[in-house]
């Protein structure tokens, strides 16, 4: 860990934008820095990991465009980054599918326009996050999990607002 960190202070001086690439087909995590993969961590899904999530308690990982909200240091599952599920697409397909109400999709909305957490009380569920706990199978609800040393690493890394993409 110490050696990337000293090959990753170049990029860091030049105030490179870092962002996050979830391959959930791949099992990995990938680090980017200003677009470029500086490092990748095997990580495990939620327990039924095909497809996007649909709804609280269907063990899916979302897929989309999130941002880091949340920096726990001290979690259930060592440390944690919380993401921004649901998103407004999340919102947007849930309305349309009639899974939450016009008041949930506006609460939804309204907490990302103001960059808050989103509410995790509708029918989308909520609380989606990358944890330790360990990558060497799909155990979650639907978060990503990386083992505790890697944690460690990409939590001193990441900062909140970074970017996060989920694949397929």
């Amino acid at each position: 860990m110490l050696l990337f960190l000293i090959a990753l202070l170049p990029l860091l001086a030049g105030a490179a934008t870092l962002t996050l690439r979830v391959d959930k087909r791949a099992r990995t995590l990938v680090v980017l820095a200003d677009g470029q993969p500086i490092r990748s961590y095997r990580v495990s899904l939620g327990s039924h990991p095909l497809g996007t999530k649909h709804e609280a308690g269907d063990g899916r990982t979302a897929e989309g465009q999130y941002d880091i909200r949340v920096k726990n240091p001290a979690s259930r599952f060592y440390r944690s980054l919380g993401i921004s599920y649901p998103g407004p697409d999340d919102a947007l397909r849930g309305l349309e599918a009639g899974l939450i109400s016009d008041n949930g999709y506006r609460r939804i909305m309204a907490a990302h326009a103001a960059g808050e957490v989103p509410p995790w009380d509708t029918r989308l569920g909520g609380a989606l996050f990358i944890h330790g706990g360990g990558a060497t199978f799909d155990w979650t609800d639907g978060c990503v999990a990386l083992d505790d040393a890697d944690m460690r690493e990409l939590f001193d890394l990441i900062d909140q607002g970074t970017q996060v993409e989920i694949r397929p």
